[in-house]
């Protein structure tokens, strides 16, 4: 028979993938949920963005905060886009993921190197993999065989350690030192310490924590060497069109209210509990009230957020404060070009490219998608770039955060012909049109610390202590965000939705239902987990590691 109680309701700050996937996870269970995000467009920094101009009735070209990508051991995310329905035929944005063949390592001067992003599917697969091969001995990096093989020792250290130790030791070592970069090749310290660590996760290598670096490059390893596994996969269209608007209609057939515009101006906060948050949008101001609350805002945010009295009931959110300011810019721009482009099925990286540029061609992945319809009607292909490194000169002698926009799209393009025109190859020469991401502000405009509305959290050694549950001291509020302590442990949008799988557990507990959201934590080979748990005997008997089994 029914239930006859009214179901319980949840008020979530902000509509970027946290908020989304704790709705998700919250109505299918059953609770009334509303989301308050302050953009007009939903999808937080997921989202695509409109490029203003289209005429004659075609639709707007699509730009990106940044593309896309959804690497091999994200768990919880497909788990999310496999109960997100696509179409009357039983497809879900699941399907809508397909996996890259080809990553291409560029550098002046150079012809680049093509990998695999897995072990080979095909005789070309393999043709392509000897080639890459033969083409590294070319392409003069100056890595020696020594620098390759302390590199692996250390991914070796990493792989045969246990969590106690990860946590307790390694989070306090910065990914520069745990590789002995200061007393290596630089060529060493420019691929293997630096270039892998900004480009990859737009972290700083003198900074970073081993913890975060190392268990992030073992999943990507991991993803390399398993047989049949894509480790690497984009979405087939824009990410609103494909994956974020769906992903809204769903939620609403569930009854999720979604409010766009929404400012918060106020959150109350009395003992141990919240009495609502004050919402400023078109239609003024009003306080909302539930019986749960959910900030699922970027760490900016939130510290923002936070006030006297709800710091006063957990004091532990202070140092959501500190990591506030723990952040660094990765951002993108596209590029809209007149004629049809070849690049790799896949990312490239441009290993020598001072603002550590990667880039992804997105209409290869797009089939649904023509460029005719689009914009003007004379664009034929999109390149996403991504920029990683903000405060390093460009080829202008310029930092990029010093930049105008028009500057910074000129010397990304400058850097991007610098290093794909190479042996008298053109494989670039001019663009139609650009978009830089709108979330870079003008610095005619601002001062540096305002100049990127959404800048992304870096995990910098020791901040592991400062980084909050999802449960907080305050008994009807919990945080959503990948700033918040997840076995992904990593600004993404996995640690995303982890971290919002682990704040509807905690509501779940204090309505006493046992229906949990599934949370993994990250693969660890089954082969080597007696190497870890002799580890972890060494660690308990406070021995440092010695990667054997002996002793």
């Amino acid at each position: 028979m029914p239930s006859t109680e009214p179901s319980r309701k949840v008020i979530i700050v902000g509509g970027g993938v946290a908020g989304l996937s704790a709705a998700h996870e919250l109505a299918e269970r059953g609770f009334t949920v509303e989301i308050y995000e302050r953009r007009m467009v939903p999808g937080g920094k997921a989202r695509s963005i409109e490029v203003p101009g289209a005429t004659e009735g075609r639709g707007a070209l699509p730009g990106e905060h940044g593309f896309r990508f959804f690497p091999g051991f994200y768990c919880h995310l497909p788990d999310t886009m496999k109960r997100i329905p696509v179409g009357n035929d039983g497809q879900t944005v699941f399907d809508n993921l397909v996996p890259t063949t080809r990553i291409e390592f560029a550098r002046p001067g150079s012809p680049p190197m093509i990998l695999l992003p897995r072990l080979p599917h095909s005789l070309d697969d393999f043709k392509t993999m000897m080639q890459g091969v033969i083409t590294a001995e070319h392409m003069e990096l100056g890595l020696t065989v020594a620098d390759l093989e302390f590199f692996a020792e250390r991914m070796w250290q990493i792989m045969t350690s246990c969590q106690e130790r990860r946590i307790a030791e390694y989070e306090r070592i910065g990914w520069w030192y745990f590789l002995d970069a200061p007393n290596r090749s630089k060529a060493y310290q420019d691929y293997l310490g630096e270039g892998l660590t900004r480009s990859l996760v737009a972290a700083k290598a003198k900074l970073a924590s081993t913890k975060t670096v190392g268990d992030i490059g073992l999943q990507l390893v991991l993803n390399l060497v398993e047989l049949g596994f894509d480790s690497d996969r984009v979405l087939n269209g824009p990410t609103n069109q494909v994956w974020i608007q769906p992903w809204l209609d769903y939620l609403t057939t569930l009854g999720v209210r979604y409010n766009t515009g929404c400012n918060v101006t106020a959150i109350g906060c009395q003992g141990k509990q919240i009495t609502g948050i004050t919402i400023t949008d078109a239609e003024g101001e009003r306080v909302v009230t539930g019986d749960y609350y959910i900030i699922a805002t970027p760490v900016e945010v939130t510290a923002a957020l936070l006030n006297d009295p709800m710091i006063a009931a957990d004091p532990t959110l202070e140092g959501i404060k500190s990591l506030s300011s723990m952040v660094a810019w990765m951002n993108g721009i596209q590029f809209y070009l007149r004629e049809e482009v070849d690049l790799v099925r896949g990312h490239q990286i441009y290993l020598d490219s001072p603002w550590a540029l990667t880039s992804l061609s997105q209409l290869q992945f797009w089939p649904s998608v023509d460029p005719v319809n689009l914009g003007d009607g004379g664009v034929r292909s999109i390149i996403s770039v991504d920029i990683s490194e903000w405060n390093v000169p460009g080829l202008n002698g310029k930092l990029a955060i010093d930049c105008t926009h028009q500057e910074i799209a000129e010397e990304v393009w400058a850097q991007l012909k610098a290093t794909l025109n190479v042996n008298g190859q053109q494989v670039l020469s001019d663009y139609h049109s650009w978009f830089l991401d709108p979330d870079i502000v003008s610095l005619e405009h601002t001062d540096r610390q305002e100049a990127n509305l959404e800048p992304l959290l870096v995990n910098l050694v020791g901040t592991w202590q400062l980084r909050p549950d999802a449960r907080t001291a305050i008994g009807n509020l919990f945080l959503a965000g990948d700033y918040v302590r997840t076995w992904t442990d990593l600004a993404t949008m996995e640690g995303a939705n982890e971290s919002a799988r682990r704040a509807v557990n905690c509501i779940l507990d204090a309505e006493g239902d046992h229906n949990y959201c599934d949370v993994w934590q990250l693969h660890e080979p089954l082969l080597l987990a007696p190497w870890r748990k002799h580890d972890q005997t060494r660690f308990e008997r406070g021995l440092p590691w010695n990667g054997t089994l002996l002793h």
